[in-house]
């Protein structure tokens, strides 16, 4: 247990043992970089660095003190999760009465702040004091998506630990360890960002029907609307697929792109590789250009659905560009 359980982020990893080896503790930092990137894993792991019985530049992850953080019932342990869309002034102001109690025991008090970039102007403010003015030892762990997601001010009383996106191959060995089937894993590390965001998507029980889906739509929407309107109708918006359409077009791009992997000799990148004979048979009928603006499509109908378009209106007009090219 320990560091070593995060796939990558070797930068950040090393800053931080380094800083429990010579015991030079920032009093704040923050935790900056993509969704599923080890962030939340990482900051629990200091944490439990920082009480943990044996010392050294890890946690044990066995002794009372890393069990009590792992579980959430250590006194001198907080957490901080937006409430609703936000952060709010509230929640700040609750943490901070309770450190201003005494420690429990003689070390720290840590706190994490997760989604550290939605606090509300009044908890950034309630807080930039804090930090001003941390009550010692006080250690604050701030998690955002970017060190530009937060107020300049707080950025500047924080040390910057940055994350980078997942190591996509390393993390797919690691999926295909425990177990988890190659093909889903090899699609869901070019969905999501980190083991454990990938992982989750692994083990939904839609995900394989989703990719599925995307290999018939795959094959008809380029040159059969009328065929591919009837799949997208019988098992898609007839099941409980129809709450997962923004997955399934990101992934239509990602069959999209094998098609041009094809055409440049890169078929070991492929992320339907039991799909590689008919891709082959059928990725040269369009040309490069006309298949990074299917992939686009693609993309955009996803991020009109986010943006709140019906799914089904934006998954059919979708396929209507396709046939169109």
């Amino acid at each position: 247990m320990g560091f070593e359980q995060i796939i990558g982020q070797e930068r950040a990893k090393s800053l931080l043992q380094t800083a429990l080896q010579t015991r030079k503790i920032a009093h704040a930092y923050l935790f900056a970089g993509p969704s599923g990137s080890g962030r939340r894993e990482m900051a629990g792991i200091f944490a439990q660095a920082l009480f943990c019985e044996r010392g050294g530049n890890d946690a044990c992850g066995e002794c009372l003190e890393c069990r009590k953080v792992e579980h959430g019932n250590h006194p001198d342990f907080h957490m901080i999760e937006p409430d609703g869309a936000a952060v709010k002034i509230e929640q700040i102001r609750s943490l901070q009465r309770e450190l201003s109690y005494r420690t429990a025991g003689t070390g720290y008090k840590v706190y994490i702040i997760e989604g550290a970039e939605t606090m509300t102007v009044q908890a950034a403010n309630s807080l930039l004091k804090f930090l001003e003015e941390p009550p010692s030892p006080v250690v604050a762990i701030l998690i955002a998506p970017s060190a530009q997601a937060v107020l300049p001010t707080i950025l500047s009383r924080t040390q910057l630990i940055a994350f980078v996106p997942g190591d996509r191959q390393a993390t797919e060995k690691a999926l295909i360890a425990e177990g988890k089937p190659p093909l889903l894993a090899r699609a869901a590390v070019n969905l999501a960002s980190g083991l454990n965001s990938s992982r989750l998507l692994v083990e939904q029980n839609w995900f394989a029907d989703i990719r599925n889906v995307v290999i018939q739509l795959g094959k008809e929407s380029p040159s059969r609307f009328s065929a591919s309107l009837l799949i997208a109708q019988q098992q898609i918006f007839k099941t409980d697929l129809s709450e997962h359409v923004e997955i399934l077009l990101q992934m239509l791009a990602l069959y999209y792109r094998d098609m041009i992997y094809v055409m440049t000799g890169r078929q070991e990148q492929m992320v339907f590789p039991d799909q590689a004979e008919w891709i082959s048979k059928h990725a040269w009928s369009r040309s490069i250009d006309d298949w990074v603006a299917v992939m686009e499509s693609a993309l955009t109908a996803a991020r009109r659905i986010k943006a709140h378009v019906p799914a089904q209106l934006a998954l059919e007009q979708f396929l209507l560009n396709v046939r169109e090219g």
